[in-house]
């Protein structure tokens, strides 16, 4: 997964010191002598800040030179452990690779410039803030290690801005189905003991049915990150992107390092055709009336297609514990927590053997 470090630096007015966004204060905030400068946002022609929709299909056929790139020098590296491309000021050398700590890095050398991020969702947990949850959290998991939970006041964690796409969708969908009723019958059976018996048995009278759906897709999100694992992204969504986005400002990037995407448009678009998909299908199944229904099928129409590259905040936790590799997320805007942890194997023979005995004493007491 690509990262990038702030496009832009910012010189403290008092001392000359570089000077880092600070999501507790949303200012720019000098780590020397503590100065503290507004970000300002950049405005359109009339004064207003927008957040720009972009044409999927024209996008597809090519995005202009005039959108991709930093706008600024820059050295790039790739982690030859988790792929992750991070970006850099040329004056900084990077060591380990902040998303898996590796020192397998290798110089990075695009064949084409990468799309510009438009907007972003600003950095709002500090990293207090961020401990205390992860502490929370690690308190939660039963059947973590002791040793585990007693590094949750040394890891290190740190802020990140990764890629995601988002596109937006108008869709008409019609749709055919069986409908299925249900109605109950009498029969006559015989019993174990050859006595006559009666039963009421369910039956399914299908019927012919049509509908059309109308629905809007705002902001399906798709991830563009290579570095964080998928599912544990999934876990800590939604990023609130239909209202908070702000318009990219190299401002808020400030000292925290920046992830290039590597799942390009084409890829995403795909995804997030796929998923639009089964929310159509599924929106449609609840309009089909009856008790059940099958042989479902859906004609969906989609137009006024748009999207955006936006970078989102996280912090991220990845450490190693035996042989093993694990990470903790955490949304950096909204402070959901998700990750993997090892498990003690004593805890969970414990609670078994618990489990066992308890049942084990119920069952005595049951015959007695």
């Amino acid at each position: 997964m690509p990262d990038a470090i702030a496009q832009k630096k910012f010189s403290c007015p008092s001392c000359g010191g570089e000077a880092q966004w600070n999501p507790a204060k949303k200012a720019i905030v000098c780590p020397f002598c503590g100065t503290v400068s507004p970000a300002q946002a950049e405005l359109n022609a009339a004064g207003e800040e927008v957040i720009v929709e972009h044409d999927l299909a024209a996008a597809l056929r090519g995005i202009p030179d005039s959108q991709r790139g930093w706008q600024t020098e820059k050295t790039s590296v790739k982690c030859q452990s988790c792929q992750a491309i991070s970006v850099f000021n040329p004056e900084r050398v990077s060591q380990r690779c902040d998303f898996c700590g590796s020192t397998a890095l290798v110089p990075y050398e695009e064949v084409k410039e990468a799309i510009r991020p438009e907007s972003l969702l600003p950095m709002k947990l500090s990293e207090n803030q961020v401990r205390d949850l992860i502490r929370r959290w690690y308190a939660s998991r039963w059947f973590a290690p002791n040793s585990l939970k007693r590094a949750a006041l040394t890891d290190t964690v740190k802020g990140l801005y990764i890629p995601y796409w988002t596109f937006d969708a108008q869709v008409h969908a019609e749709w055919t189905a069986e409908s299925g009723y249900y109605y109950y019958e009498t029969e006559s059976y015989t019993d174990s003991e050859g006595r006559t018996q009666t039963r009421e048995v369910q039956r399914i009278r299908w019927v012919p049915s049509a509908g059309m759906l109308d629905h809007f897709f705002d902001d399906e999100l798709v991830p563009a990150s290579r570095g964080v694992q998928p599912h544990a992204l999934r876990q800590i969504e939604p990023f609130p992107t239909t209202k908070e986005l702000t318009p990219y400002n190299a401002a808020y990037l400030s000292g925290w390092v920046v992830e290039r995407y590597q799942i390009d448009l084409l890829t995403a678009a795909k995804e997030a055709r796929a998923e639009m998909d089964q929310e159509m299908e599924r929106l449609c199944a609840s309009q089909v009336p009856g008790d059940t229904h099958t042989n479902l099928q859906v004609d969906a129409d989609y137009s006024g297609q748009t999207f955006k590259h936006i970078l989102v905040p996280i912090w991220l936790l990845t450490y190693n514990y035996g042989s093993r590799n694990f990470q903790v997320v955490i949304n950096g805007y909204t402070g959901a927590t998700s990750g993997h942890y090892p498990k003690s194997w004593v805890k969970i023979f414990f609670l078994v053997l618990g489990i066992l005995l308890g049942a084990g004493i119920i069952a005595l007491l049951a015959h007695h």
